[in-house]
């Protein structure tokens, strides 16, 4: 157990892992626990400080997310952000009600108590992010504000009972000085220690696995599971075997690469199966993109089925000559990042559900083997580190994300495997241009949509009625929200040019503007 740590209760919001992030980017420990833990499970982390996530509802609705209040009388420090605020104000005594006008997105906040620790050494001004349609009317007994903006206060505090509330996010990136006013809570008022690295939660884990699995044996897939695969591989040894399905519906040539990357590189113990014909007769006639996720998450715990009997049964062979038997192959090993949980599924507090993906909601509910996923607390950029302390090539972690799912969530529509083919060699060509002009390093995501939409068009004086191909380029962090990336004219020409002269089928390229918020990275 960790000495300290900065416990943070979810009350359901999008962002409440951001506030652990920027916590861990401090190299202190966080853990997001659900806003109805226990207080004793609380306490087990000897908290150094205690935050309270913003959320969905108000604090005066009947399904309000429910905490226990002795939190505020611990005697540690506390930060309530957004509807911790109002649960601080409603609890302590104070009054919430709907604001008169609500506020969401940037904001400019006037620092009025200028002596305040949560706002040492931040200039008077703000520019801060909100999110809010309720305001704290009356203040409980001792508060005082300490922070303002043109509709609302935008902070509090009482010292004294060592409680401190803020009306934004101050983990969002559109709050410019959002880390350092958390940095003031986590060292200023906490007095937390930074002693907390990539290599202590690589440590951690190992020994967490360990003691999970025993000596039973574990299967490991997915295309973006290899730091999984290597984290797990440090606990078991040669009781994990990777097994890498061809869903059908992968990019062009992911079969063979990935079991060079995994089987050659990484030294794994690797299973490939070809499962592309299951798949796509699975898929036949089904457009609905949560159809599809939850089919292909089925179909896919299915094969890992059939391939942990077929391992069972060669451990068996192999160990019946000195009479030792051999424990199922009972875990599943997942490469899940956190962005997948939290639009999957409410895992800590009740946040939203956006979406399923294959390896978190599109799972079945029953299931033989039990899932290990090491890295579902963390985002992308993390766990590139995490495989760099674990000696991983940089080619293998610079790998843009994938989908689980894989192409059939951007063909829009049935996937057939001539859809199939089509993406592939479109998506082939977006990414060895992107490659090709030096950006694919610099780039969150670049790949190719295809669209249900057939246009007119004409090639060598004769007409051609095709499909209609989206491509999508995003900047972004941690894969919770992205901005368009503006290619260079050059390199559009260039996609698009390949793409109608190179892949029959398709005659109409098109560029997708849209960031997320308001839409997802991925089209299903």
């Amino acid at each position: 157990m960790e000495p300290q740590s900065i416990v943070i209760l979810d009350f359901g919001s999008q962002y409440t892992q951001l506030i652990a992030r920027r916590i861990r980017e401090q190299r202190v420990f966080s853990v997001v626990l659900p806003c109805t833990a226990p207080l004793d499970e609380i306490q087990s982390y000897r908290p150094a400080g205690i935050i309270l996530s913003g959320g969905p509802c108000s604090v005066y609705d009947d399904d309000a997310p429910p905490a226990d209040e002795r939190v505020l009388s611990l005697g540690l420090p506390v930060l309530g952000i957004c509807y911790g605020l109002h649960f601080i104000t409603h609890k302590l005594g104070g009054k919430v009600v709907p604001g008169p006008k609500r506020e969401y997105g940037h904001a400019q906040v006037e620092v009025v108590e200028r002596e305040s620790s949560l706002f040492r050494d931040l200039p008077a001004s703000l520019s801060v992010w909100m999110s809010h349609g309720d305001e704290a009317r009356e203040l409980p007994s001792g508060f005082r504000i300490v922070a303002k903006s043109s509709s609302a206060l935008a902070a509090i505090e009482n010292p004294e009972r060592k409680t401190w509330a803020v009306q934004f996010h101050p983990e969002v990136h559109h709050t410019k000085l959002g880390t350092d006013l958390l940095r003031n809570f986590v060292f200023g008022i906490c007095h937390a220690e930074p002693n907390w690295t990539a290599q202590r939660f690589i440590d951690e884990t190992v020994a967490s696995i360990k003691e999970t699995v025993g000596d039973g044996h574990a299967l490991c897939g997915g295309v973006d599971s290899s730091v999984a695969a290597v984290l797990v591989q440090r606990a078991m040894g040669d009781r994990l075997t990777c097994v890498f399905v061809n869903n059908g519906v992968l990019r062009k040539d992911e079969f063979q690469k990935v079991q060079t990357n995994l089987r050659d590189r990484l030294g794994l113990n690797l299973v490939a199966v070809d499962a592309s014909n299951r798949f796509l007769s699975k898929l036949a006639s089904i457009t609905d993109p949560e159809k599809k996720r939850k089919i292909i998450g089925n179909e896919f715990i299915a094969v890992f089925d059939d391939e942990a009997e077929k391992l069972i049964r060669k451990y068996q062979q192999q160990k019946a000559s000195n009479g030792s038997g051999v424990k199922k192959a009972e875990f599943l090993v997942q490469g899940t990042l956190y962005p997948d949980v939290i639009e999957s599924r409410s895992v800590r507090g009740p946040s939203q559900t956006i979406k399923t993906h294959h390896n978190v909601g599109g799972l079945p509910e029953k299931m033989n083997l039990k899932l290990i996923e090491p890295l579902k607390d963390l985002f992308k950029d993390e766990v590139r580190r995490i495989g760099r302390d674990l000696g991983m090539p940089a080619e293998i972690l610079q790998r843009q994300p994938f989908p689980g799912p894989g192409l059939a969530v951007r063909i829009l529509g049935e996937v057939t495997p001539e859809r199939v083919k089509l993406l592939q060699d479109a998506d082939d060509i977006v990414v060895s241009e992107i490659k090709a002009a030096g950006l694919y390093n610099q780039i969150w995501q670049a790949f190719a949509v295809l669209l249900p939409v057939m246009s007119v068009g004409v090639m060598g004086d004769y007409r051609t009625y095709a499909y209609t191909c989206a491509i999508r380029a995003v900047h972004s962090e941690d894969g919770m929200t992205a901005d368009w990336v503006p290619l260079p004219y050059e390199v559009l020409r260039t996609i698009s040019s390949r793409i109608v002269n190179e892949v029959l089928g398709i005659n109409r390229v098109v560029y997708d503007i849209t960031s997320k918020p308001p839409g997802t990275i991925e089209w299903e």
